[in-house]
C-alpha cells in the first residue's frame, strides 16, 4: 500500500511535467464520468487526494501525485465530455498527446472503463491509439459495485469481446467496496 501520497501539479504543456528524477509514472485515463478521481482516491485510500466532482469534465489538466517519494500517479483529462468547446478539447489532445508519446518514464497506461455501460466509442477509440503507440495498457472495469454479481461476468466478457482482448486481462474494481485494487496495486508493484 502507498504511505505518502500528494498532490504536485496540474500541467498543460510537456514543461510544466514535474518528473525530474525519472521516476516510473502510472497514468489514468477515460471517459468524463467513469470515476477516475474516485479510483484514485481509493487506490491510495486517500479521500481528497483527487478531486471529485458531480460534474463531468472537470479535470482540464494533467494531475501528477507524487506517491512515496519514489512514482507518480498522473490523471489525464477525461475524454467524451460534449460540453466543452471544439478548441478546448482539442487543446486536451494536444498535451495528452505530448504526454503520451516518447515519454520513458511511462511505464502502464490503465485504461479505464464504466463496467455497467461497457466501452463506448471513444473508449475504442482510446484503446487503439494506447495500442499504436505500442504502450503497456491495462483494462480496468470501474463501478462493478453498479452491476448485480450475476451480470458481472456478462459486462466482463463484454469488455473483452469489445475490446478484442482475453477475458483474465479485464480487472473489474469497485471504488466503493475497494474490490480489485490488489491487482493494481500488484502490476504497479511489478515495474519497482
Amino acid at each position: 500500500m502507498f504511505n505518502e501520497c500528494k498532490y504536485v501539479i496540474s500541467a498543460v504543456s510537456k514543461k510544466q511535467f514535474p518528473n525530474e528524477n525519472n521516476l516510473n509514472e502510472f497514468v489514468f485515463v477515460g471517459r468524463s464520468n467513469v470515476g477516475k478521481s474516485s479510483f484514485i482516491n481509493a487506490l491510495t485510500n486517500r479521500k481528497m487526494l483527487a478531486k471529485t466532482s458531480s460534474k463531468p469534465g472537470k479535470t482540464r489538466a494533467i494531475n501528477f501525485f507524487l506517491i512515496d517519494q519514489k512514482m507518480y500517479l498522473v490523471d489525464l483529462p477525461g475524454y467524451g465530455y460534449a460540453s466543452h468547446s471544439q478548441s478546448t478539447r482539442e487543446s486536451f489532445g494536444d498535451y495528452i498527446e505530448e504526454y503520451l508519446t516518447d515519454n520513458s518514464n511511462l511505464k502502464a497506461v490503465f485504461l479505464l472503463v464504466d463496467t455497467k455501460v461497457g466501452p463506448t466509442k471513444d473508449d475504442v477509440l482510446m484503446y487503439e491509439y494506447l495500442k499504436y503507440l505500442n504502450l503497456n495498457i491495462v483494462v480496468v472495469g470501474t463501478k462493478s459495485d453498479k452491476v448485480g454479481s450475476t451480470q458481472l461476468l456478462k459486462q466482463a466478457k463484454n469488455i473483452s469481446n469489445i475490446l478484442n482482448l482475453p477475458l483474465n486481462n479485464v480487472i473489474l474494481t469497485s471504488s466503493e467496496k475497494k474490490n480489485g485494487f490488489d491487482k493494481i496495486i500488484a502490476i504497479i508493484s511489478s515495474f519497482e
